[in-house]
């Protein structure tokens, strides 16, 4: 019996240590689709600049247009670089949010060896209802 409350504390600490570990993915996590989100903001932002300044047509001169087109091509540059970086923090985002599920699988199995343990114990702490015995002999008596 006291193996079987000592697994069970046993299981019970392993138990927090996984809703910890939980915990941590999850930071992990919303952090990782923070930067995606970001991210993505960044170049819908970068490509928008880009379409309008590539739109204007009220150059005075081909310095100006030069200027304008250089311009454009870098920010066309930036957004490349930063779609490049969005795609590569989704992978991560996705990483995370996997390691997120799979801590949740331990967690929950430790939760439910331990359910199971707290009933061995109960069952094992119980006395046996005794039931009706057999009758012996004949209704008459």
């Amino acid at each position: 019996m006291k193996d079987d409350i000592r697994r069970l504390a046993r299981l019970r600490r392993l138990e927090k240590i996984r809703a910890i570990a939980r915990q941590n993915a999850a930071l992990e996590a919303a952090q990782a689709e923070s930067t995606l989100s970001r991210l993505r903001d960044l170049s819908d932002r970068t490509r928008r600049m880009a379409d309008d300044y590539g739109s204007r047509r009220e150059m005075t001169d081909g310095a100006a247009l030069h200027q304008i087109g250089r311009f454009v091509g870098g920010l066309q540059a930036i957004r490349r670089t930063t779609d490049g970086d969005t795609l590569r923090a989704r992978a991560i985002a996705d990483a995370k949010q996997q390691l997120l599920a799979e801590a949740e699988r331990r967690r929950a199995a430790v939760e439910e060896r331990a359910i199971l343990q707290e009933r061995s114990i109960a069952k094992a702490g119980k006395t046996p209802a005794l039931g009706s015995r057999k009758r012996s002999g004949t209704g008459l008596e």
